[in-house]
């Protein structure tokens, strides 16, 4: 990952630790392992002296050997390391200057092995900054925890709660939406409470008595009573005129006129998206009808977003409507790389009920072809390629759908490319690669290493720096772009 006969010009960062490791095997080598793991991986160097100027100089370990030996047992003893998520090829011996040292690359732990965490207490789980290891907080902990189940947090069944909670005339309408869909299937002729049941929306409690799911709840609920479960539970769709800033629509899930539940948010939100979508540079210069493609991708777009959304998570699902994009963001991250999303084939929801549920009535994608959908459609009509940000503080996901053109030198750069999608993410990596290894870089350097243009650079460089992970320093041409530290 770094250049080692070039040690001297890095510094620490998001992605790189230090540390003399002459008395032995420091102590806060496992707070940087957990916070490595639990974020976006990165490297220790024992042997390695941080001087006053911040610049990195080596100096010679008496004996690597037993430090490693060192280091395999601890990282192998539960009562040090939570699990051990290192192979042979990433603890190795290099020869610095004549002087010895140890390099270890830490990944970032797999969703199922999070939170990796130090001491045998789950309490010390720790996560990376450009300021270092910080402890994560309770709520940090619990969505590492609640990602790493096997199960979606939408099948916890609510046993305080009896199935009165369930908004009959949402219900029926889903129920009528089904029948429509799929006539004469096995569930039409059950009862409400036993069509619940099969679904998952609902099951049987130790008490012998039906009680929702946090699915059920989520999609058939009403607004308070879903926030006795989910305080931080909130739906925003923000319409704007074309013309102008003033919202044209706006609908909350607080806002008292209907229920807040997910099933009525979706089809209030993509009939008034089907009533208001013109869009610009469109060769049909109209409304989009129920079947075509941009607005079935639009809505594709919506379901996802509802479906992968952390609604533990703080600042709801927010779908903003302007002239020329429309944005949908939501509490919490992928559960499965960018790359993989858009490539397809491949799902990993957060909330299983709630896309089974959606599934049902035609709504959303079980197979993983939803994401790839939309980029193909964006493609077709030539229009920018959907931009997906993730951060971390908060632990958010949007998406960005625009409806400009894509201008000639963005052609010319995907002709003859499949995948653009993953093509970005592989270029912003390349970009945290290079900034790992040569500290520093302006927006040139990286434009003729990447073979971009300075303003698609300036682009990634952009998101990178509202994720958190790339800083600038200077202005106009000294500016130069370095990882945070």
């Amino acid at each position: 990952m770094i250049d080692l006969e070039n040690i001297e010009s890095y510094r620490e960062n998001n992605r790189i630790e230090a540390k003399t490791a002459l008395g032995g095997l420091p102590h806060s080598i496992w707070e940087t392992y957990s916070a490595f793991a639990n974020t976006m991986g990165g490297v220790i160097l024992l042997g390695v002296r941080e001087e006053k100027d911040k610049s990195f100089h080596t100096v010679d370990l008496p004996d690597p050997e037993a430090l490693v030996n060192e280091f395999w047992n601890s990282v192998n003893d539960p009562k040090t390391a939570s699990v051990n998520i290192l192979s042979a090829k990433d603890v190795q011996i290099s020869t610095i200057d004549g002087n010895r040292i140890i390099v270890i690359n830490v990944p970032k732990a797999k969703r199922s092995f999070r939170p990796v965490y130090v001491e045998g207490n789950p309490l010390n789980t720790y996560r990376r900054t450009g300021e270092g290891d910080y402890k994560c907080t309770k709520e940090e902990y619990q969505a590492m925890v609640r990602e790493a189940s096997v199960f979606t947090q939408d099948m916890l069944l609510l046993e305080e709660m009896d199935i009165n909670v369930i908004n009959s005339e949402n219900l029926h309408e889903y129920r009528q939406r089904m029948k429509i869909l799929r006539p004469g299937h096995v569930f039409e002729n059950l009862s409400d409470e036993e069509f619940l049941v099969k679904l998952g929306a609902a099951g049987i409690g130790e008490d012998g008595k039906t009680h929702p799911t946090g699915g059920g709840l989520l999609m058939f609920g009403n607004h308070y009573d879903i926030v006795r479960v989910y305080p931080y539970y909130f739906l925003d769709y923000r319409d704007y005129y074309a013309e102008n800033t003033h919202w044209n629509e706006r609908m909350t899930s607080s806002s008292g006129d209907w229920s807040g539940n997910l099933f009525d948010f979706y089809f209030r939100v993509s009939n008034m998206i089907q009533r208001n979508l013109r869009i610009p540079f469109s060769k049909k210069n109209g409304l989009c009808s129920d079947d075509d493609p941009v607005y079935m991708a639009v809505c594709e777009a919506l379901a996802n977003s509802i479906v992968n959304a952390d609604y533990y998570g703080h600042g709801g699902i927010v779908v903003t409507k302007q002239k020329d994009r429309i944005r949908f963001s939501n509490p919490g991250g992928f559960r499965i790389d960018i790359e993989t999303a858009i490539s397809g084939g491949f799902s990993d929801p957060r909330n299983n009920i709630i896309l089974n549920l959606f599934t049902m009535i035609g709504v959303g994608e079980r197979s993983g072809s939803g994401i790839p959908n939309i980029f193909r459609v964006w493609r077709e009509n030539g229009w920018q390629e959907p931009e997906i940000l993730q951060t971390t503080e908060p632990n958010r996901t949007t998406l960005t759908l625009s409806f400009l053109p894509i201008v000639s030198e963005n052609l010319s750069e995907k002709s003859g490319r499949k995948n653009e999608s993953a093509i970005k993410q592989i270029k912003r990596q390349m970009i945290i690669s290079y900034l790992t290894e040569h500290r520093k870089a302006s927006s040139s350097e990286l434009s003729a290493y990447l073979n971009l243009s300075s303003s698609r650079v300036r682009e990634y460089l952009r998101e990178l720096m509202a994720e958190n992970i790339v800083v600038a320093e200077g202005k106009n041409r000294n500016r130069k772009y370095r990882l945070k530290s």
